[in-house]
């Protein structure tokens, strides 16, 4: 059957959206409707059922032993520790339900989902790094979310292959790197951003292969250069040394340098590396992907996608991949196919509506099933009755759905409703990527929960800790710092934090002035640097032999020789925003 482009007008934010024929290609292919939600509010409601990094204490229901979690100690969840969880000391079929056709599906699995004991980390094979979430294969972390194979990497998010390293975001297989944003193969290269293969160097942005440089744009294979000035060897250590990035003073006086000098350089409208008939951004070897966000190579055919490596023929995703044809899902994958709406499942085979499932297949409606099959609620049928069941439910789901406090609908083919979740907004990666105040959640409808009290005193603020690192005595770890943003709502500020040893140690080793916030503002501080998970229409900026603000002048001449550039692309720089955005063949013709 061929289609025709739809307009759709969105069930929560009522703005329009278009559904393409591959779109409906692909809904037919896994026999799901059409979404009522456009992009944006899909990937909203997805992101409020994924905390990465909340953590709090509350006793193992199993043990009594007090455990980190996930789980706010007021969720009306049951914990159990991950190794209790993991283990043969309790069956998860032994809290199954009757479908019962009277009552909306969701209302029946959220019964399901707080009776269901749940582990409380998403962490596997991680050594010595209780405080973090969703991480695999990591030793000796503090404070690590979302990130695999690292060793003594603390205060970061998306790490991949890290050793030595200290508040990051989404950086791959580096070593004693400090504050850095999307970025891969770096040596002791500090607060940098989209930069690779790069040593011993300090605030460059969308560099590769430099050596001993500071504060540079757009270079590519150089040394010894500050703000794109070559110098000599001597010079540029001279010049390093009155620097001194190891006084918070002069670290600041040279941000505010730095802030002024970088934003008068072009900017490539996306990143996409080796890969065709792409939009969105930070996509590498991939192909026929739309709206696709920190691609890490194989994914195929799939459209809105987030943080995803080797995933075929699949939409809406945040988190996941070595799988084909998965929708709606957050965190899942790995040797799967067919899953749809999953949250936290791996390893399995047409399944529909799951939470923490493992190896399993043919499920509907399931939470914590490991290696089972045809299950409903969590209750074993045979093969004939699994099949038989089924589509009396999903027609029992568009006969009876479930309506949210809203007042939005919720038939077979939707998510999960963001008010059945067990975090509250502000705790998940939502507020992460869509901050909100606690006013405008509760406007909105959306869960929000107060942080917990904390039993400790502040000992001293952090405009009065020293202002050189080699001045810092060996008590400051001893020391509770208030972070200046006293609670901010908008950066999850825990009013508070500590320096830890091996933090003064990097610090002090090199020359680095001591952190004045706390890790979560330190987190936004960095979420602030990369663009939205949103494109925009645009048009590249080279107008001849300047950008079109004058602020640039092209070292080369273009193919449109002195004439405005006439391509235009998908960004995700806004039209409002003031960076110069050139094309891939201007931008190229300027660094290359």
């Amino acid at each position: 059957m061929e289609y025709k482009s739809k307009n759709v007008v969105c069930q929560n934010c009522k703005a329009s959206f278009s559904i393409e024929p591959e779109d409906f290609n692909f809904y037919e292919k896994i026999k799901v409707p059409l979404p009522t939600f456009c992009p944006e509010c899909r990937l909203i409601r997805r992101m409020t059922w994924r905390n990465e990094r909340s953590l709090f204490k509350r006793p193992c229901a199993k043990t009594g032993k007090e455990i980190i979690t996930m789980f706010h100690p007021d969720t009306d969840v049951i914990i159990y520790d991950h190794d209790i969880w993991w283990s043969d000391q309790w069956e998860p079929t032994d809290y199954k339900m009757d479908y019962d056709f009277s009552q909306p599906f969701f209302k029946q699995f959220q019964e399901l989902l707080h009776k269901t004991p749940l582990a409380n980390l998403g962490n596997v094979n991680c050594v010595g790094s209780p405080f973090g979430n969703h991480n695999l294969d990591c030793k000796y972390c503090y404070l690590l979310y979302a990130s695999y194979n690292n060793e003594r990497t603390h205060y970061s998010f998306g790490a991949v292959g890290l050793k030595d390293c200290l508040d990051i975001y989404v950086v791959d297989k580096s070593e004693l790197s400090y504050w850095d944003t999307l970025c891969v193969g770096l040596y002791k290269t500090h607060f940098s951003y989209d930069t690779d293969e790069s040593i011993d160097s300090f605030f460059l942005k969308h560099c590769k292969n430099l050596q001993d440089c500071i504060g540079c744009v757009n270079l590519r294979n150089k040394s010894h250069c500050i703000f794109n000035i070559q110098y000599t060897k001597e010079e540029y250590e001279k010049k390093k040394k009155e620097f001194d990035f190891g006084s918070y003073k002069k670290l600041c006086e040279f941000v505010n340098l730095y802030n002024k000098f970088a934003p008068n350089f072009p900017n490539r409208y996306a990143s996409i590396i080796k890969s065709t008939e792409a939009t969105g951004d930070n996509i590498m070897n991939s192909k026929n992907v739309q709206r696709c966000f920190d691609s890490y190579g194989g994914v195929e055919d799939s459209k809105d996608i987030i943080h995803c490596v080797d995933l075929k023929d699949s939409y809406d995703m945040y988190g996941g991949g070595i799988a084909s044809l998965m929708y709606e899902s957050v965190d899942a994958g790995v040797q799967s196919s067919r899953q749809l709406f999953s949250i936290f499942t791996h390893s399995c085979l047409n399944t529909h509506y799951t939470y923490m499932c493992f190896s399993s297949k043919n499920l509907f409606g399931c939470v914590g099933l490991r290696g089972k099959q045809y299950c409903i609620l969590n209750k074993q049928y045979s093969k004939e009755e699994y099949e038989k069941l089924v589509p009396k439910i999903i027609e029992q789901m568009n006969n009876l759905p479930y309506k949210d406090k809203k007042g939005l609908i919720y038939k077979y083919g939707e998510f999960f409703p963001s008010e059945l979740s067990p975090f509250a907004y502000n705790e998940t990666i939502a507020q992460e990527y869509f901050p909100k105040t606690k006013k405008e959640i509760i406007k909105n409808k959306n869960n929000f929960r107060d942080s917990l009290e904390k039993d400790y005193q502040t000992t001293i603020l952090s405009k009065d800790l020293s202002d050189h690192i080699k001045d810092v005595p060996e008590s400051i770890l001893e020391e509770i710092i208030a972070c200046p943003n006293n609670g901010n709502e908008k950066t999850q500020c825990t009013k508070a934090y500590r320096i830890i040893k091996s933090e003064l140690e990097f610090l002090k080793n090199n020359n680095i002035a001591l952190p004045r916030f706390c890790p979560n503002c330190r987190h936004y501080q960095r979420l602030k640097q990369r663009n939205p998970f949103k494109l925009w229409s645009g048009k590249c900026q080279c107008a001849g032999a300047y950008s079109s603000n004058k602020k640039y002048k092209n070292t080369i001449e273009h193919f449109h020789r002195n004439e405005p550039c006439p391509n235009e692309f998908e960004t995700t720089y806004s039209p409002d925003r003031p960076e110069i955005i050139y094309c891939e063949k201007c931008y190229q013709k300027e660094v290359y």
